[in-house]
């Protein structure tokens, strides 16, 4: 799998460090409970399809990248920094 860094180009995801989905989570409250805390901490959804991705280009600039990515094929659809997607709102 290749991903189109917007500062260097096209590079092997080797360079990168996958950091997981790039949604916000909501932090439980500090008295909400074991399993509120352990629901926080562990579980994850794990789509089949389209899904956005925070990536850090460990080996290469240091950008941190949001990702757009199928699941399924690994075909990447969109690459942009992390900056520019959080200033689109996106």
């Amino acid at each position: 799998m290749r991903i189109d860094c917007p500062l260097c180009g096209s590079r092997d995801r080797r360079e990168f460090y996958y950091q997981g989905a790039a949604v916000a989570l909501a932090r439980p409250a500090p008295d909400a409970g074991e399993a509120a805390w352990d629901d926080y901490l562990h579980l994850r959804d794990n789509p089949a399809g389209q899904t956005r991705e925070l990536w850090h280009h460990e080996g290469g600039c240091s950008a941190w990248l949001v990702v757009t990515r199928d699941t399924v094929s690994h075909e990447i659809s969109r690459v942009v920094l992390a900056t520019d997607a959080r200033e689109a709102g996106a």
